[in-house]
């Protein structure tokens, strides 16, 4: 099975997913840090917090003090380290001219930020600068490896495959990867729920689990 046969198969069964949900640029660059290492219920509850106390935004975030911070973030776990990633991800965001650098040169950038990895980088890439940037997780990994659709393991050596077997185009990666996290959450799991699966007859490791 190639991306764009998987893309066509997910987006019939699950239509559109519209992600990611945020009212501004700069709450979806917050949400790709809290959603490190937890699950996005918690994000919200965060997320919630910040705007309550009015906080999503990058002069806030850089004004009060990292407990103040830490104590708003906190449902969404490991909030020390994402209190630092954050307030160091939003001087970034704040003092550089982003929307008018190139995508290459901003990635670079994003993830010589400590706390900033390669999937978060993107995610801010794709999801708040729209910018054509596959985003790989562990969702597409696991995903890719249980259909086969690739040996590659390696980050950039799966993005490279999706992005070369794929239109350069942001709005199709963003739906393509909010499809795989739909489809992965819902069935290809940890556990995979193999019997419920609308691919099943394409997945060599379906195959090997009924055998």
């Amino acid at each position: 099975m190639t991306p764009h046969e998987l893309f066509k198969r997910l987006k019939s069964h699950y239509g559109s997913q519209n992600w990611w949900p945020a009212e501004t640029t700069y709450e979806v660059i917050v949400g790709a840090v809290l959603t490190q290492n937890t699950n996005w219920n918690n994000v919200e509850k965060a997320i919630e917090n910040l705007k309550k106390e009015n906080m999503l935004f990058p002069e806030k975030i850089l004004e009060k003090s990292p407990e103040y911070l830490k104590k708003l973030i906190k449902p969404s776990g490991f909030y020390n380290a994402k209190a630092s990633t954050l307030r160091r991800l939003t001087a970034f965001v704040y003092n550089n001219n982003i929307k008018n650098t190139p995508t290459k040169k901003i990635r670079e950038k994003l993830i010589k930020i400590k706390g900033v990895g390669p999937e978060t980088a993107d995610s801010i890439l794709l999801y708040a600068y729209k910018r054509p940037v596959f985003v790989i997780d562990a969702y597409t990994k696991r995903l890719v490896r249980r259909l086969g659709i690739t040996d590659k393991e390696k980050y950039g050596e799966l993005q490279h495959h999706f992005q070369s077997s794929l239109p350069e185009d942001t709005q199709l990666y963003a739906e393509f990867h909010a499809l795989i996290v739909e489809h992965s959450k819902k069935i290809c799991r940890k556990s995979p729920q193999c019997d419920r699966c609308f691919i099943k007859n394409d997945c060599p490791e379906s195959f090997s689990q009924e055998n």
